[in-house]
């Protein structure tokens, strides 16, 4: 059976303004759209009828739109990025929903992400995560030649696949407990694997992980619900490698 031309949507959005106690959940139907359009492209639209009809934007973060920056991000019925696994949500298409259905966007939902105003939250706690993790101080000087210092492929590999995290928020918003494990974990894998971030592996973890608790992070139940909704498809098995860290 070929896929409808154009099908019809009701979006259930939160709304809350930045300056209210609480906010709810408002319905807009959108018709005639192309099933090739993106799920922000569907808002765009959207924004452009509430303008027109002299009313407030939906307000959403968005950036790039090529799944690179980690900008976007929201739940769609209660899943993070939606229902297509290794997908950011500005390449979530509308392909992916039947002609008709309801989808219920809100924000990520986690006491270390303040909500700004509708589909926005404050992400910036993960940015103190990093400044807690420092840098490598390691004086390394020019670029070595490169067979100068032996990675193993495996290794190297690892590293680039942790070092893929965008830091979209989505594995706080999925874990129960609004954990940063699988974030924190991937940004320590991908300089402890490698020869310049060794020396000072310990600390970092210690750090970040004190700042994990000091941002009102909550601790891993290990439920990997992060890992799935990853965008990225970061490995859970970082985690237990940034545990074993911990410990020494």
């Amino acid at each position: 059976m070929s896929a409808p031309s154009s099908l019809s949507l009701r979006l259930r959005i939160w709304r809350q303004r930045q300056d209210e106690p609480g906010g709810r959940f408002l319905s807009y139907p959108l018709t005639d759209l192309s099933p090739d359009l993106s799920l922000l492209e569907a808002l765009d639209r959207l924004n452009q009828q509430l303008l027109l009809a002299g009313e407030r934007p939906v307000s959403f973060d968005h950036d790039c739109r090529e799944g690179i920056c980690g900008s976007c991000g929201f739940l769609i019925n209660g899943q993070a990025h939606g229902p297509r696994s290794g997908t950011a949500l500005c390449q979530l298409y509308l392909r992916e929903f039947s002609d008709g259905q309801s989808l219920t966007l809100e924000p990520w939902r986690a006491r270390a992400f303040p909500l700004i105003q509708d589909l926005v939250v404050d992400r910036s706690a993960l940015d103190r995560l990093l400044m807690a993790g420092g840098y490598v101080s390691i004086n390394i000087g020019s670029a070595p030649e490169a067979n100068a210092l032996s990675v193993a492929r495996e290794q190297a590999a690892q590293a680039f696949d942790a070092a893929s995290c965008i830091g979209c928020g989505a594995c706080v918003a999925a874990c129960p407990n609004a954990s940063a494990s699988l974030f924190v974990a991937a940004k320590l894998a991908h300089l402890e694997l490698l020869p310049q971030g060794q020396p000072e592996a310990q600390q970092r973890s210690l750090r970040m992980r004190e700042q994990m608790a000091a941002e009102g992070f909550g601790a891993c139940g290990n439920q990997l619900e992060c890992s799935a909704v990853c965008p990225k498809e970061i490995p859970s098995s970082l985690i237990s490698r940034m545990n074993h860290l911990a410990r020494g």
